[in-house]
């Protein structure tokens, strides 16, 4: 695990700004057009089953070397009839704005905006093992009742945990660790 991975506090300004504006057009245009949820999961789609996996499509998005009509034209080949048009319209403008390198960072923003929209709060929850689908209920439940919001766990495994959670909303953190 790298320093950067370790601390998610660590991260480019400029794309978390990036990021944001992105996010915020993104967002606005796919709650006007009534599809804002299926957008986001669509974008998550992207980012984890696209990019994640395939470093070229990854590279090829950000390279500065390939022309906006080339990846206009792969945008449309791979996700012309899966992605819906709002997803689409955005992806093309961000090429044509030499933007799409900063997918990653747009997806993190959209997510944050749209939760919030939404009511909901994020909870970080670190463990040493996968919980277990009556543990995340209940601890989900448990955060819900004292923050006064629907809360959305993002769940990660820390191996240098021997047992206990470490949950973080926002500034808060409480430590359960072992």
């Amino acid at each position: 695990m790298t320093e950067a991975e370790k601390h998610d506090t660590v991260l480019d300004t400029g794309a978390e700004q990036l990021g944001k504006i992105y996010a915020q057009a993104l967002i606005s245009a796919a709650k006007n057009a009534g599809v804002a949820d299926k957008v986001i999961e669509q974008l998550n789609q992207l980012v984890d089953d696209y990019l994640v996996s395939s470093p070229d499509l990854q590279a090829a998005f950000a390279s500065p070397r390939i022309d906006e009509n080339e990846k206009v034209r792969v945008i449309e080949r791979l996700f012309g009839d899966q992605f819906d048009a709002v997803l689409l319209k955005f992806l093309k403008v961000m090429a044509s704005r030499d933007r799409l390198g900063y997918l990653s960072a747009v997806r993190v923003a959209a997510e944050a905006i749209h939760d919030e929209m939404m009511g909901r709060i994020v909870a970080s929850v670190r463990t040493a093992v996968p919980l277990s689908d009556d543990l995340r209920t209940q601890i989900s439940s448990n955060l819900s009742g004292l923050m006064n919001k629907q809360v959305k766990l993002q769940e990660t495994v820390d191996g240098e945990l021997i047992g206990g959670m470490i949950i973080r909303i926002g500034d808060r953190v409480f430590d359960s660790s072992v």
